[in-house]
């Protein structure tokens, strides 16, 4: 599994602390310090959905313009993270071909059973 964090996100910590403490596989990959490359990011979106992978309640979403705000479609969506990768919601779990995104109580139950 990779698991796709940034490291000063609270709940990424959470999550890797926990997958750490469940003892369930995983690899790390900093959106920030080692980047998204546009492949695997457009690979998030169609999975998530293009709402639902970008985080609107971070500072770098309140940073953009009204014009790149408007309308996010996948393409969009994929063109603000590939340029901006803290824009991505996260936790982000790849586990095969699956994309999981946020770090509840359901996710956790999820990735303990698969």
């Amino acid at each position: 599994m990779i698991v796709y964090t940034l490291k000063s996100c609270d709940t990424c910590r959470k999550a890797l602390k926990w997958l750490a403490d469940e003892g369930i596989a995983h690899s790390n990959h900093d959106v920030r310090a080692d980047g998204m490359d546009e492949a695997t990011v457009r690979s998030i979106v169609i999975a998530l959905g293009a709402e639902k992978a970008v985080n609107k309640r971070s500072t770098t979403w309140r940073g953009l313009s009204d014009e790149q705000k408007q309308g996010l479609t996948e393409d969009s969506a994929v063109a603000l993270i590939v340029e901006n990768p803290t824009l991505m919601k996260r936790p982000v779990f790849k586990r095969g071909g699956e994309y999981l995104a946020g770090f509840d109580a359901r996710l956790q139950q999820t990735l303990k059973t698969r």
